[in-house]
């Protein structure tokens, strides 16, 4: 049985992609299905932004053929664990918990690795310097979350 891993953030076009491309990349697709979503859905059917496929191109994914979708309450059923970037994510996606299992699969990223800070910031609104900053971060937790899984 395969264990399931989601990503999430705002829009499900900046750092939740990433999220599923670095992990994707980091485990055995027989044993682990990763995922992306958005709470919000701005973007529901468009690929992640461009800066965000740039940054996963320097660096040897392609995510471009993603296509963003909105967080609901059957991916509680349907995932192990859900990976939000920022407190915002976090308290969005666990309202919509059930019980206090489903809000037990809920975990900031960052808190999968040693970093001084705990959230992902979102760079939609910067330049492309913080996509790869947001990128380092993403991979550093993912590396961290694959040695877990592998």
């Amino acid at each position: 049985m395969k264990t399931k891993v989601l990503m999430v953030c705002l829009g499900n076009i900046c750092r939740s992609p990433l999220g599923e491309g670095i992990l994707k990349s980091k485990v055995d697709s027989d044993s682990v299905f990763v995922d992306s979503a958005g709470t919000a859905g701005y973007h529901v059917g468009n690929p992640p932004d461009k800066r965000s496929i740039a940054v996963a191109h320097k660096h040897g994914l392609d995510i471009s053929t993603q296509k963003c979708r909105k967080f609901s309450k059957q991916d509680f059923s349907e995932f192990d664990y859900i990976y939000v970037m920022d407190r915002s994510n976090f308290s969005d996606v666990a309202s919509l918990a059930s019980n206090q299992e489903e809000a037990n699969k809920i975990k900031l990223l960052l808190s999968e690795v040693e970093l001084d800070i705990k959230e992902v910031p979102d760079p939609y609104y910067g330049g492309d310097d913080g996509f790869e900053n947001v990128y380092q971060m993403i991979d550093k937790a993912c590396e961290a979350i694959a040695k877990k899984l592998n």
